[in-house]
């Protein structure tokens, strides 16, 4: 019977979790969004580099989160072989988008000095 209630428990915070990535995710994007058109009116010329930073920093994070979530209702509730494997899985792949949207952003794989910025020092 405590198992269950702690089971409930754990899948309920690690609900919680994934909600709160989305709402990052979403109210990153709401916020770039509305900050984009008084960037152009103000004749920002990055207005687009801006909205894309700001995007996929929101993206990121949410990302994060969601691995947390994951983690939690992995090894937390049920961890065998296959839901660790699965989760393995989703970890591989959200990296990658994090990387991928990393590029995006900053021009250049994580683990590389960005060449543009050295060479204005």
């Amino acid at each position: 019977m405590e198992s269950e209630v702690v089971k409930q428990s754990i899948e309920v915070v690690a609900l919680g979790i994934e909600v709160f990535a989305v709402a990052i995710i979403v109210g990153g994007a709401i916020h770039g969004l509305v900050r984009y058109p008084f960037q152009q009116a103000k004749k920002i010329t990055a207005a687009y580099s801006l909205l894309k930073e700001q995007i996929g920093k929101a993206l990121l994070l949410g990302l994060e989160f969601l691995i947390a979530a994951d983690i939690i209702r992995t090894v937390a509730i049920d961890p065998t072989f296959r839901n660790v494997s699965e989760l393995g899985l989703l970890v591989v792949i959200r990296t990658f988008l994090s990387w991928s949207i990393v590029v995006e952003i900053e021009g250049h794989w994580p683990w590389k000095a960005d060449v543009r910025k050295n060479s204005k020092e």
